[in-house]
């Protein structure tokens, strides 16, 4: 899987795929969708998506497809290669999605949690999938929170589409089995070949899985935190693992304007009440709001 295009920004989200089957576009098929990544700290989260003919489920069994967890790297590796292998029967989609974007999205103003960002992630990659034509006609997603919830937006959005959401999807149908290997292996190089724009230079792998509960992971955050500037974009920061040791490590600091902010309020006139004051009758409205016949609306 060529990662390059993520690579070069890796703050920036990435969509990879391989090409199309020709038949995937004549015959109905059915599409698998699992993630990789949902509970680090560290690094991006991937969101997969495989489909293939209906009629070549048979085939597929030979691949051994099953949930990416319970495989070794070498062994995803190896499944992935002859997913590709079958290119003519069975196609792929990944979307990278950055730590930073991550983020970013959690902690803007409106609320945008993981499980919204992840349904919308999932929705996108069938929404591009269905407009490269692509002959969708079951979908199996393995869930995120509620299934049944999840089943209704989903068949609100696609109603021409039979669509299963089920917990440990990937280990019950195939399709979401090759879906999880895709996820899987995308992150997995991702964060094997995570390039620091801060310069920071590591063994392989030494921030170890990612998870807040890897001694590894807990090392590197600890020796990678910059305690004016906050971690390398490598982390997610919205997270309350880093939260916490920002809280703990950081440098406390206050702005100088915020002491005098109440202050200045106290000694301010409003803005409303400097807009609302007497009119002086001589004055003269300018001629731009006469020739169009403007006036001052009083009541809506």
């Amino acid at each position: 899987m060529d990662q390059s295009k993520f690579e070069e920004d890796n703050a920036k989200n990435c969509i990879l795929q391989s090409e199309i089957p020709a038949i995937a576009k004549t015959e109905p098929c059915w599409l698998g969708i699992d993630e990789a990544g949902r509970g680090p700290v560290l690094g991006p989260m991937v969101y997969g998506t495989c489909y293939s003919p209906i009629s070549k489920k048979e085939e597929l069994k030979a691949l051994g497809f099953a949930d990416s967890k319970t495989l070794t790297e070498e062994q995803r590796e190896a499944i992935f290669e002859q997913l590709t292998g079958a290119g003519e029967i069975i196609g792929w989609m990944v979307e990278i999605l950055s730590p930073t974007y991550i983020s970013n999205s959690m902690l803007r103003r409106t609320k945008y949690n993981l499980n919204a960002l992840s349904h919308d992630c999932a929705i996108g990659l069938i929404e591009k999938v269905l407009a490269q034509g692509v002959q969708v006609a079951e979908i199996y997603v393995d869930t995120v929170g509620d299934p049944g919830k999840y089943q209704e937006k989903l068949k609100g959005l696609f109603p021409d589409i039979d669509i299963t959401v089920a917990k440990k999807a990937d280990a019950d149908y195939q399709i979401v089995g090759a879906a999880s290997i895709c996820a899987k292996v995308a992150r997995d190089k991702a964060v094997r070949n995570w390039q620091f724009l801060e310069e920071i230079i590591l063994e392989t792998n030494s921030y170890g899985s990612g998870y807040p509960s890897d001694p590894n992971t807990k090392k590197f955050m600890s020796d990678s935190l910059d305690r004016v500037f906050g971690f390398p974009q490598f982390v997610r920061f919205s997270w309350s693992t880093a939260t916490k040791i920002i809280e703990k490590n950081g440098v406390v600091f206050r702005w100088d304007d915020d002491d005098d902010e109440e202050n200045d309020n106290k000694n301010t006139q409003s803005l409303l009440k400097f807009m609302g004051g007497k009119k002086d009758p001589s004055a003269q409205r300018h001629r731009f709001f006469k020739d169009r016949c403007l006036n001052i609306a009083t009541e809506l």
